[in-house]
């Protein structure tokens, strides 16, 4: 049984975890989904995260929710990649790092070896930029079809920090967040806005003493929610969840759609050669383009210095190696 005529396949390969189960959960509600595949080695928590979402099923949109293997992941619209191993007790995030890159270095090319011409992979495992990275030089796939989740949840949480500090509905809220998603990324205040004014000129209006100071500690707020959540719960998921389908369904819906996807930067912002993300407009064919900001000088160092970051976790890892080149 193929998904419902006019509505698109998902595979989420690493489905019996807790990020891919959830997102198949709230893809359920999408409208764009006729078919989700979970593929995972645990093959029997799998089919159990499958049959509970498939009963599910009759309180949403007609979805069918299934279990498969990597060759059911080539006829779908779309992969996502939720899969890689966790942190041990005592390892590094370079030891992860360079331990998920061999995972993906064997697993892509099984999922991607008979991928239909038109499909596109969304990575999430982190670290995404690096593993997106991975993902395409270990493929033959080109880079516009190869997106990583990036700061779309990051932006989501600016946004939101936005609209709680001003009282405003976040969809008044214009503010983006770009680079690496970790430590290094860049909030980008010089093209934030809330209704159109410019950040700083409504903190005029709304009487704000020391806009440096809410700057501080709204970046902070948004750099620092994940390890707050890991602190209390040890992962995260909803949000995570959410902001993959929020990118699948603008990739299914063909909606033409700006996010801060992780793409291959060709010249943008004086950067090449690296996964990153960037305001991105995506469609079903992956990333149609890169779009640049007026960044301020400072904002422009802080990008070239994010950049760096993941060149240099790139440059500790042999990319001709893990693409048997």
């Amino acid at each position: 049984m193929s998904a419902e005529r006019g509505k698109g396949t998902v595979a989420i390969v690493g489905g019996a975890g807790a990020v891919g189960s959830s997102t198949a959960f709230t893809l359920m509600d999408s409208g764009v989904v006729g078919e989700i595949i979970l593929v995972d080695i645990d093959d029997e928590r799998a089919a159990g995260e499958a049959m509970d979402l498939d009963h599910g099923a009759y309180f949403t949109s007609s979805v069918r929710v299934r279990t498969g293997d990597y060759e059911d992941c080539w006829d779908a619209d779309l992969v996502v990649i939720t899969a890689g191993a966790s942190q041990n007790s005592g390892e590094t995030r370079l030891e992860l790092m360079e331990r998920n890159a061999g995972i993906f270095a064997d697993m892509v090319p099984e999922i991607t070896a008979g991928l239909n011409d038109d499909a596109v992979v969304l990575v999430v495992t982190n670290p995404v930029d690096v593993l997106a990275h991975v993902t395409w030089a270990v493929s033959d796939l080109p880079a516009d079809r190869v997106i990583g989740s990036g700061t779309v949840l990051d932006t989501a949480r600016f946004r939101h920090a936005l609209s709680r500090e001003f009282d405003l509905d976040p969809a008044n809220v214009h503010a983006y967040v770009i680079g690496e998603h970790g430590d290094s990324e860049v909030l980008v205040w010089e093209s934030a806005n809330l209704g159109g004014v410019p950040f700083e000129q409504y903190c005029a209006h709304r009487g704000v003493a020391d806009v440096d100071a809410l700057r501080d500690r709204i970046g902070d707020d948004v750099r620092n929610a994940a390890y707050e959540i890991i602190e209390r719960k040890e992962r995260t998921n909803y949000g995570v969840a959410r902001s993959v389908t929020a990118t699948a369904e603008r990739i299914l819906g063909d909606d033409n759609s700006i996010l801060t996807v992780s793409t291959l930067a060709d010249g943008q912002h004086g950067i090449e050669d690296v996964y990153l993300s960037l305001p991105c407009t995506v469609n079903r064919g992956g990333v149609r383009d890169v779009l640049e900001f007026d960044l301020s000088d400072a904002e422009q160092t802080e990008l070239e210095e994010s950049a760096a970051v993941i060149r240099e976790s790139l440059d500790r890892l042999d990319l001709d190696a893990l693409a048997g080149d």
